[in-house]
């Protein structure tokens, strides 16, 4: 049923868009990693499934969406968890802290949403925590052209969107200084923010824009 499930992910991203991948070697052949995203459209998860044909990766998703019948069936075949977005979601933490000990690979979106306005917004601090605590490299991905209402306005005109997805350089988060933990968190977070805004055209990169150390990443 996996196979069949990518399969379709593939067969309909083909005839809605016209999807380039860019530096896809950045992203580690075995081992453990975590894919740090930017989220602008629905349809942004099903493009990880699309690049890659991997049974390793799992994807968090808002509990919100568990309501819906047709996303747990993709939930059973996609590797989905649910978590709760607003609240200290402990249980889910430690779950998937349990699945990356295991060797498995974190697909997330650190903004924890869609952006409405199809730039970066701020992102959250779960994803520096599970960087620094697994050890994995982290990998920005910059992803564009899938905002929902690009793709819904070009099915409507029976025309193809443009989708890019670029894998940037992978980097590792440190181990969090138990003195200044809070700090740190947001450090790892606003470094993790940096990179995916550093691959991303300028329209994209929102809240991070002027970011010091995005300044500093775009000058190398």
């Amino acid at each position: 049923m996996r196979n069949f499930v990518r399969g379709l992910i593939r067969v309909v991203a083909n005839l809605i868009a016209d999807i380039e991948v860019h530096d896809v070697q950045n992203v580690p052949a075995s081992g453990g990693f975590v894919i740090a995203t930017n989220h602008i459209g629905i349809i942004d998860i099903a493009m990880f499934h699309y690049v890659f044909d991997r049974y390793d990766m799992f994807i968090p998703v808002a509990e919100k969406w568990e309501k819906q019948a047709w996303i747990r069936w993709l939930a059973k075949n996609l590797n989905f968890i649910f978590i709760d977005r607003y609240n200290a979601d402990l249980k889910t933490m430690r779950k998937m802290m349990e699945m990356m000990e295991a060797g498995n690979s974190l697909v997330i979106a650190p903004e924890g949403t869609r952006s409405r306005t199809g730039s970066l917004i701020e992102g959250k601090p779960g994803v520096a925590y599970l960087a620094a605590k697994s050890g994995f490299p982290v990998v920005p991905v910059g992803i564009t052209g899938t905002e929902d209402r690009v793709i819904w306005g070009n099915i409507r005109r029976f025309r193809k969107s443009k989708v890019t997805l670029t894998a940037g350089q992978p980097f590792t988060i440190p181990p969090l200084d138990r003195n200044n933990r809070e700090a740190a968190l947001q450090g790892a977070l606003d470094e993790i923010m940096c990179r995916i805004a550093a691959i991303l055209p300028e329209r994209y990169r929102g809240v991070y824009a002027e970011h010091p150390r995005l300044k500093e990443l775009t000058k190398q």
